[in-house]
């Protein structure tokens, strides 16, 4: 799979239908032209950003997110036409998740959820 850009979802190739958020289950529910639905926590949104916070600016630069089982989105504002940036309960509002990345999260979602939870079982650390 290539990595996620700010051209749009593969297939798409456009902006999402629906984007809602659901804030006392915490998830940011959204709606795909390719049929698709994704429904994502917004403590797997947060962990996941594509910030340099979280990302770094390299291979092995990344920053393990812990303590965010209970973040929440304060709000939701579009980047141009191919994005939005959401601000997060605990200050963090510097992601911007493109459709694509929007995309791939929701296909990728428990891969890429295991995988952060053996991240953080090997660090010894939690997600309270």
């Amino acid at each position: 799979m290539s990595a996620p850009t700010a051209a749009g979802a593969p297939g798409t190739g456009a902006a999402p239908t629906g984007i809602t958020l659901h804030q006392k289950s915490r998830l940011l529910e959204i709606a795909f032209a390719d049929g698709k639905t994704f429904r994502l926590p917004y403590e797997f949104l947060r962990v996941q950003s594509p910030s340099a916070e979280v990302r770094g600016h390299g291979p092995g630069q990344e920053v393990l997110q812990v303590g965010k089982s209970s973040v929440e989105i304060r709000s939701l504002d579009p980047v141009g036409s191919y994005a939005v940036q959401p601000a997060f309960s605990d200050g963090h509002a510097t992601g911007i998740y493109s459709w694509e990345y929007l995309h791939h999260l929701g296909e990728n979602q428990d891969r890429l959820w295991a995988e952060y939870l053996d991240k953080l079982a090997k660090a010894g650390a939690s997600r309270d």
